[in-house]
């Protein structure tokens, strides 16, 4: 039968939430059928994460109602939403490194079982889904993907009659993205409800029979992926016609700007990733991307490109034309060299300051924004007010506060704060990590264009497609090690997706390796 002909497995009836002045959600309602995939769709700040929380407990409606199977509930907290058969994959997963998988599953549970019962209950979940889980593993030995296996797990040992994804993809090779969807429509011929949210319409399409679309907290359209095309879904999303990326000419081959020599750095942390005998040279004018799997040295690469951490030697790094190594960051940017961080509140903007104050934070040394030690408060207000024209964000003025802005805003801000300061050199972490489709379209148009313009742009992604879409050459960290960066056009998603997964006998063995596994 239809899942959309069978009566509602989940219903809202016009469920509206306000924050303060701000409506999240106004008179939503849908339907969610038994073994039905469902996408929920919408830009930054549409509704989706209030609606969802008001689904799993963690937030409450102002007005309207939730009906369960065709009886109206009041969904408490979480726990209620479990017991009732609701469970939530998050975006951003909760578990502790130096436990083991079935610890780990055990105090999401609150079950009152013995460690070797749950094992046995892991491992039989495990073979069923065909989602291999070690249950005593220890979490930092996982990768990103074995970790959402077991986030899964948890949420089907509750035998759930809903599952919530959050932007399940957004940190899984393509190979492992495959596998996730084949766990998920097993789990929907099973008869189990599926609510998948994903800024990626190429999933939307492969994935869901149904999808809801919310633009300014409300519902603006539905549709069958299956028949619509990702650019009417993203129109219906924004309200308008989607703006087309374009892509400056190629420049000729320019001098290098940014050159890392034989880079070998211990980690710092317990749980972190030693980076081994690094190398490759950034030219101006190109953009170099950096694919790999989150927790393959990402993150320690960048915090030393930056100067957040200091190379061994001086010659290891070099920044235009001088040996940056050893130089921490307000050196470094005095070079030219500008960052766009992967924590966008913390890291890259303070939460309780203005956005004005926020500008002025690393771009203070360009513009005239300060003299003879002074701050010109008026020139600050002049370059906060042309980031929020130029990059179009949603925020109520120069004195919002950071934490007042949607996360696709704030990235667009800090964006354009770097981007402001006309920089030799960006480093760029996850550019469009987690935004819509609206505002990774212009993140990517202003790291095109800062190249056309004689800047070299570092790259690190876990989006392929936008590495594909935007970067002359591509290379793979994987285990701390970066391969050969190649030329875009010389390869292709597969190979770079096996490279990410740790084959590191190259692109063509490696794809007869997988062809004999299987």
């Amino acid at each position: 039968m239809d899942a959309r002909v069978a009566p509602a497995r989940l219903r809202l009836a016009n469920i509206s939430k306000a924050y303060a002045a701000v409506v999240a959600n106004r008179d939503i309602s849908l339907g969610i059928g038994p073994g039905e995939i469902h996408a929920l769709l919408g830009e930054n700040g549409a509704g989706k994460s209030t609606l969802v929380k008001i689904i799993y407990g963690v937030v409450h409606p102002d007005e309207g109602g939730i009906f369960w199977e065709g009886d109206a509930v009041a969904i408490a907290d979480p726990n209620a939403a479990r017991a009732l058969g609701i469970g939530m994959v998050f975006q951003h997963f909760s578990l502790f490194e130096s436990l083991t998988v079935a610890e780990n599953i055990a105090l999401g549970l609150g079950a009152q079982e013995s460690i070797a019962a749950l094992t046995l209950r892991i491992g039989e979940i495990s073979r069923r889904y065909g989602l291999a889980v070690e249950p005593t593993r220890h979490v930092h030995h996982l990768s990103v993907g074995e970790r959402q296996r077991v986030e899964i797990v948890r949420c089907l040992l509750q035998s759930p009659r809903l599952l919530i994804m959050d932007e399940p993809t957004s940190v899984l090779t393509p190979q492992e993205a495959q596998g996730l969807f084949d766990v998920l429509r097993r789990l929907a011929s099973e008869g189990c409800s599926i609510l998948y949210i994903s800024h990626k319409l190429e999933e939307i399409k492969a994935l869901c029979e149904h999808a809801t679309v919310l633009r300014g907290g409300r519902v603006v359209g539905e549709c069958d992926p299956r028949i619509a095309s990702e650019q009417q879904m993203a129109e219906m999303m924004i309200g308008g016609a989607l703006p087309v990326a374009h892509r400056p000419a190629p420049a000729a081959e320019g001098k290098p700007c940014l050159i890392v020599d034989r880079l070998s750095l211990p980690a710092d942390e317990p749980f972190g990733t030693h980076l081994r005998d690094i190398a490759f040279t950034l030219r101006a004018g190109e953009i170099l991307g950096i694919a790999g799997v989150a927790g393959n040295g990402q993150k320690e690469l960048l915090h030393v490109l930056a100067g957040e951490r200091l190379a061994p030697s001086a010659a290891a790094i070099r920044v235009i034309d001088t040996a940056a190594g050893r130089l921490g960051p307000t050196a470094r940017r005095r070079l030219g060299l500008a960052f766009i961080p992967e924590e966008r509140l913390g890291r890259g903007a303070v939460a309780e300051f203005a956005l004005a104050e926020n500008a002025l934070l690393t771009a203070w040394q360009h513009g005239g924004l300060v003299r003879g030690g002074l701050i010109r408060f008026a020139a600050v207000q002049r370059y906060a007010a042309d980031i929020i024209a130029r990059f179009r964000v949603v925020a109520a003025g120069t004195e919002a506060r950071g934490d007042s802005l949607s996360g696709g805003n704030m990235q667009k801000f800090i964006v354009g704060r770097e981007v402001g300061t006309s920089p030799r050199v960006l480093l760029a972490a996850h550019p469009t990590w987690g935004v819509d489709i609206g505002a990774a379209l212009a993140i990517r148009q202003a790291l095109m264009d800062l190249a056309a313009g004689g800047a070299g742009v570092l790259v690190v992604s876990e989006d392929l497609a936008e590495l594909f879409e935007i970067s002359d050459r591509i290379a793979v960290l994987s285990g701390g090690r970066l391969s050969p960066p190649r030329r875009t056009h010389d390869t292709t998603v597969e190979e770079v997706g096996l490279l990410m997964g740790g084959h590191t006998a190259g692109p063509a063995a490696a794809m007869a390796g997988v062809a004999h596994a299987h």
